[in-house]
């Protein structure tokens, strides 16, 4: 099987799996990496949302309320699947059934 180049990242409301991150965060370069690998494999669409940018989460809060102190966040088809240190296994396991949404 050959390996499959990294899918590049779509809008949050086209990805399949989001991560929420902040610049300056060393948990969520490494997070970065872990998505777009398992997105590549998997075959799966990504984005990334800054939680600085001044974005709103359902329910009018600011996504830096909702998610700053959790960054980097996962999500897979709107369920959080990870946070601080993302692990693959458990995103691969996430992106293993089709898309729920």
């Amino acid at each position: 099987m050959q390996p499959t180049a990294p899918l590049a990242p779509v809008g949050p409301d086209r990805a399949r799996v989001v991560l929420y991150a902040r610049g300056g965060c060393h948990l969520c370069d490494d997070a970065r990496a872990v998505v777009a690998a398992v997105a590549a494999e998997r075959g799966a669409s990504w984005a990334e949302v800054d939680v600085d940018a001044g974005g709103a989460a359902p329910g009018g809060r600011s996504l830096a309320d909702v998610y700053g102190e959790l960054v980097p966040v996962v999500e897979v088809d709107g369920a959080r699947v990870g946070y601080w240190q993302i692990d693959a296994d458990r995103l691969r396991d996430a992106l293993a059934g089709p898309p729920t949404a």
